[in-house]
């Protein structure tokens, strides 16, 4: 028998050995327990079911959202680069370039919670218990401005909740309207002779990084307004414009929550133009915390002293402030910062 009918037989009875084999199943594993099932079934339903047992505020969220989320989320839930923004947004649904948040856009607060249950913090999901999730949940209600920051969310008061988006989605119905008119032969008439490109994407910069992000139109908006603020600065003599000039550097930390100088808008912190040496909680339209509030009742004023002590540990100076940036450990930083709001006074 030649060589290459040796090889072919034996190919073929390797086969008809290994075929039976191949065929059967290994048999591991088992059906999994009821309890088991029950013990990975995070599902939560828009009315609420699904809810585990627990609570939180924003006070105690606003912590661990510091420690676990503002990295990327910013201290206020603004967003930092890329980054989502998770706060803010409120009426801008009609606009050509809409902000889309938990608070503007999200139509069920279960969402929020599902989410944040099931994939953060990031690198580390799932590691979070019920009540920081609730804590947390309550935290960026609180920046949107829905709740007051002493209100307890828990499984028992999660539907007080109203969702200013509630009402704008509607039922996906066509399978039933429009599949069966799509779904037939295809006329093959009138189409176009070519194709022409319409619309264009306008925004690229969709990955967050830490260095060379894009910058936002807000941004760059007041970026040019510190510039030319900068050159007034330099004008005034009455201003120190070298520590000036190193306070806009320090600005750069804050300009994520705050806008300073001639048209100057509440962001998620209010405008700080004639901050220094002025009243606190003074700015009109701005929602203060109530620490804030009561200190404003009785006359603060932030004189260099007070601003100092504010901007080294915001949190030590005022429990409850919604201001959770960490703060300025520097000195030189503190004063830098207020000799450059400083000429920003009217």
């Amino acid at each position: 028998m030649s060589k290459f009918l040796k090889s072919t037989a034996l190919a073929v009875a390797i086969a008809m050995v290994a075929g039976p084999v191949l065929a059967e199943k290994f048999g591991l594993g088992r059906m999994a327990l009821p309890e088991e099932i029950a013990a990975w079934d995070g599902d939560i339903s828009p009315d609420g079911m699904g809810l585990p047992v627990g609570s939180g505020d924003a006070l105690d969220g606003e912590e661990i959202f510091a420690d676990k989320c503002a990295s990327c989320h910013g201290d206020f839930a603004e967003g930092i680069d890329n980054w989502p923004k998770l706060a803010g947004g409120a009426d801008t649904l009609n606009h050509d370039d809409p902000l889309k948040t938990v608070g503007s856009y999200w139509p069920y607060l279960t969402t929020t919670f599902d989410y944040i249950k099931r994939s953060m913090p990031y690198g580390n999901a799932g590691s979070l218990s019920d009540d920081e999730v609730y804590a947390m949940v309550a935290y960026i209600l609180y920046s949107n401005d829905l709740v007051e920051d002493d209100f307890v969310l828990s499984n028992e008061t999660f539907l007080d909740v109203e969702m200013p988006n509630a009402n704008g989605f509607i039922i996906d119905d066509r399978a039933e309207t429009e599949y069966p008119v799509w779904t037939g032969e295809p006329c093959m008439q009138n189409c176009k002779d070519d194709v022409v490109v319409t619309m264009r994407a306008l925004v690229l910069d969709v990955t967050p990084t830490q260095e060379n992000a894009a910058k936002t139109p807000e941004a760059a908006e007041v970026e040019a307004e510190v510039v030319e603020a900068e050159a007034e600065v330099a004008e005034t003599t009455a201003i120190n414009a070298e520590l000036a000039a190193a306070g806009k550097k320090v600005f750069k930390k804050c300009k994520a929550c705050h806008q300073v100088g001639e048209g100057a808008k509440n962001r998620t912190g209010p405008i700080l133009t004639n901050i220094v040496d002025g009243a606190a909680g003074a700015v009109e339209g701005f929602k203060y915390s109530k620490p804030m509030k009561k200190v404003a009742e009785a006359g603060l004023v932030w004189n260099d002293a007070e601003l100092s002590a504010f901007l080294a540990k915001p949190k030590a100076y005022m429990k409850g402030t919604k201001m959770s940036f960490a703060g300025l450990k520097k000195e030189a930083d503190q004063r830098a910062l207020i000799e450059y709001l400083r000429s920003f006074d009217e």
